[in-house]
């Protein structure tokens, strides 16, 4: 879900809050991102969650170089 969020990311860090509440939940209390419990329809990265939703970004989903 870390690097799922990182395709809606807009404004800077902020995200779309899409995802199961427990997983959010987890994430939060992992520090990589704000308090997911708002009114608000998204959070916010934190600097250590968007560097770790990019690299599992291109881990998970990237191209192997020289791939087509």
């Amino acid at each position: 879900v870390l690097a799922l969020l990182s395709l809606g990311r807009h404004d800077g860090y902020r995200v779309w809050k899409g995802f199961d509440w427990a997983v959010m939940n987890r994430l939060h209390e992992q520090g990589y991102i704000t308090d997911p419990v708002t009114k608000a329809h998204s959070v916010l990265l934190t600097e250590e969650g968007a560097l770790e939703s990019e690299r599992l970004l291109r881990e998970l989903f990237g191209r192997p170089r020289g791939g087509k």
